[in-house]
This record gives structure tokens, C-alpha cells and sequence, in this order.
């Protein structure tokens, strides 16, 4: 069962978290911000971990001033954050991909067009000579050996097309809701009980932490991340929000099982983890259709938690808001007090929130556009607390191709109020 809807404090911190627009998302202006003191029954952010500038104090601000420890009452605030390369180094349902390609643990479709409904022949005849024919129907097939098999499957997974560089999937979609290579990862469980990709998942979990930072493997001729941490700053944080009294979610675009069982590391309950959700048949066994959001009932991922669908996830189950509004960006007192993510595909949730908005620096063009534009001046930047990336040398083409088009294509990043955010120069890393 899902947890009951609880709303978020409306309480503002515009003052609180005011900057120059000269400064940045992550200067200091003292003169633009009130003063916050703290209380003696707020929590406090370790001081012995590092954050970038006075990021720590922007965080601590949020706590102070919607945290029910301050006394005051009211509802409880919620946090949502995005799961892979934002709590943790590396992405987690990759690491269970690679640990299942090399345990034999995919079965053999029927049809690999099966899979997924924009899977295009080309990739369908790609990965039936890849993976071949000889083993039955929904039996594994030996990808710890067939490194041909294992190349298709993960090119298909990493960038959408298959290992002669021809499109994988095609089709229409909404690009603000769905990419089909991300619904596809789920899909490849397919036959698959829910424990036993969870098993899959505890393995490759023990693995990946055990591997040393930076270790890569070879998995065909892909080489691949080995290793997988958890963020301290970000374990701190959330632990902190929590006994401040914030309600704190996950809400990623992997697999849920998966992200289910890393997400207890940090003490959130398979209650408060959102990811894509498949359905399940008679026998509790996982298919290639997943749940669905805002009105859209069970597809083979036309509707699963990315960019503006990771908003309608996060007002279906944690606001109760049902249909289409869910799509819609709902009044301050029904949105998140604080947000945290790393890519474009957590910009419209991270955007949503009132008192915070947290990215890690991973240089992806929409959700860095709107970082450093600091348009509300509660854009928190932070780089990678593990192997940080480099500065980007040129600019986020913020006025011209940052935005992703529901249709597909890119266009200029808006504001609110329609005006078009400048490119932008990297200034945090």
C-alpha cells in the first residue's frame, strides 16, 4: 500500500534563499537574505562533509523554515529526490542489468518487437541474430558468453540503437513523459518474479559497493561503470529532513524493484519509492506493460516517471491528485518543499519545489539552463561529490536548443512568464 497524500508547508523563503543574479546560483549575498536562526529543536547538517560555497546554509535554511521542528505546526513538508547519479554514484538499474547479463538472467522473448512497441525491425533483426534462436522460449539466454547478445542489449539500453549505429526505437511519443529505451529496461525482466529481480538486485548491490571507486568491466565490448556509492551529503540530508519531519520520496525512472532495494540505504521504504512500475500477470510475474499516470492506464511506457511525467508521479502518489491534472503544476501548498535530481529528466519536479532546488552538476543542458538562470533565486548548484566532471568549455545553449519538445526536437528554455533564458556559462564544478 502507498502512503496517504500529506501536503506540503507554504511558507515562503524567498528572502531566505534571495541571490544577486550577478552571483549565481551558489554565491553569497548576505545583504538579499534574512536571518535564519536556527532553533534548538532543528536537526543540522553535518559540518564534516564538504558542499560547494554556502550551499550547506541554503539547504539548512529549508530545514529550519518549513521543518515541523520548528514548533509551529502545520502539515508536514515533503522531499523528492531523484535516485540514480543523485543519492548515488552511478546508476543502480545498470548495475543490475550488467550483473543479469552476466548471470544469464534475461529470458528469451517470443518476439523481441514484444519488448516494446517502438522497437523498430531493424533492431528486432539485430538482436534476433545477435542473441539467436537455439534457446526455447522464456528460458535465459547465455549472454555471460554471447558477448554479441550482450552488445545489442546494452547499446540499445545506452543510447538507443543498435551496434551497426541504426535507430533502435521509432515511432511517436511524448518526450516529456516517456523515452522508450528507459520503459525498455523493465521490460527485459520480463517472466521475471518480483523477488527474484530483487535478488538480482541485492547481488549486484554487494557487488557494486564493494568494487573500488573507478573500477570499470567489461560486459561484451561495453566497458561499464563497476562500482556504485552512495552519496554521504546526500544520506546526511535526507536523514536530516526526515527528523526535521519532511516526508521524503524517491521518484526515479528505473525499475522499481531495483531502485526499492538500494533506496533502503538511506531509510526509504518501498512505500515511498516511485519508479516505473510494471504491471504484473495472474502469477505475479513481471510483463512488458507498465502502470501509467495522469489518465493514461497501462501502456508499454507511453506515461513513466521522466522530466514532466516524474511531476504527474509525484501529484498522483504522494498529493492523491487524479487525470489529467496531474500533468499540471499545482498550487504551492500542493508541491514539494525541497527537490534534488541530476539530469533533464528531473528538471520539471526539481523546478516545482518552493523552498529548494537541488542539482548535481553533471552538465545536461535543460536542468543546468534553469540552475544558473536561478530565476527564483532557490537554485542550489553542487558538483558530483564523486569524480566531479571538468568545467564545460562552452555554453548551455539555453536560447536555442536546451528545451526538450514534447514532439521530439529541442527548442529555448522559457521562464514562467515566457521570456527566454540566456545560454548560460558553467560555473560550478
Amino acid at each position: 500500500m502507498r502512503s496517504r497524500p500529506v501536503l506540503a508547508w507554504t511558507s515562503t523563503l524567498a528572502a531566505a534563499l534571495a541571490l544577486t543574479a550577478a552571483a549565481g546560483p551558489v554565491a553569497a549575498a548576505p545583504a538579499a537574505r534574512a536571518a535564519v536562526t536556527p532553533t534548538a529543536h532543528c536537526p543540522r547538517l553535518s559540518d564534516e562533509l564538504t558542499w560547494y560555497g554556502d550551499n550547506r546554509a541554503q539547504l539548512q535554511r529549508v530545514i529550519d523554515e518549513r521543518g515541523t521542528c520548528h514548533g509551529k505546526g502545520g502539515p508536514r513538508p515533503v522531499a523528492a529526490f531523484d535516485w540514480d547519479n543523485t543519492v548515488t554514484k552511478n546508476d543502480v538499474t545498470d548495475a543490475t542489468i550488467s550483473w543479469s547479463l552476466r548471470h544469464d538472467k534475461i529470458l528469451r522473448p517470443a518476439r523481441w518487437k514484444d519488448t516494446s512497441k517502438w522497437l523498430t525491425d531493424t533492431a528486432e533483426k539485430a538482436l534476433t541474430e545477435a542473441c539467436g534462436t537455439d534457446v526455447e522460449v522464456g528460458a535465459p539466454l547465455p549472454t555471460s558468453t554471447n558477448a554479441p547478445c550482450a552488445d545489442e542489449i546494452l547499446q540499445i539500453r545506452e543510447d538507443g540503437t543498435t551496434m551497426s549505429g541504426e535507430a533502435a526505437f521509432a515511432g511517436e511519443w511524448n518526450h516529456r513523459r516517456t523515452v522508450p529505451q528507459y520503459a525498455w529496461v523493465p521490460q527485459l525482466f520480463a517472466g521475471h518474479t518480483v523477488p527474484e529481480l530483487r535478488a538480482y538486485t541485492e547481488a549486484a548491490r554487494k557487488e557494486a559497493l564493494a568494487a573500488p571507486v573507478g573500477a570499470t568491466r567489461t560486459v561484451g565490448t561495453h566497458v561499464l561503470p563497476a562500482y556504485v556509492r552512495y552519496y554521504e551529503q546526500q544520506r546526511d540530508l535526507i536523514r536530516t529532513l526526515r527528523r526535521a519531519g519532511f516526508d521524503v520520496w524517491i521518484v526515479s525512472a528505473g525499475s522499481e524493484p531495483v531502485t526499492e532495494v538500494w533506496s533502503r540505504g538511506v531509510g526509504i521504504d518501498r512505500a515511498h519509492t516511485v519508479a516505473i512500475r510494471s504491471v504484473l500477470d495472474d502469477e505475479g510475474r513481471i510483463t512488458t506493460r507498465n502502470e501509467g499516470c495522469g489518465g493514461i492506464g497501462r501502456t508499454q511506457g507511453e506515461a513513466i516517471p521522466y522530466i514532466d511525467g516524474k511531476r504527474c508521479w509525484i501529484n498522483q502518489e504522494i498529493y492523491g491528485i487524479k487525470g489529467r491534472a496531474a500533468w499540471n503544476k499545482q498550487a504551492p501548498q500542493r508541491r514539494i518543499a525541497l527537490g534534488g535530481g541530476d539530469a533533464d529528466t528531473d528538471v520539471t519536479f526539481v523546478g516545482d519545489a518552493t523552498g529548494a532546488h537541488l542539482v548535481l552538476n553533471r552538465n545536461k543542458n535543460e536542468v543546468m539552463c534553469r540552475a544558473y538562470d536561478n530565476a527564483d533565486g532557490r537554485w542550489v548548484v553542487n558538483p558530483m561529490f564523486i569524480e566531479p566532471l571538468p568545467r564545460r568549455t562552452t555554453a548551455y545553449p539555453c536560447a536555442t536548443a536546451a528545451w526538450t519538445r514534447p514532439g521530439g526536437g529541442f527548442g529555448p528554455v522559457r521562464r514562467d512568464d515566457g521570456s527566454v533564458v540566456p545560454d548560460q556559462q558553467d560555473t560550478v564544478y
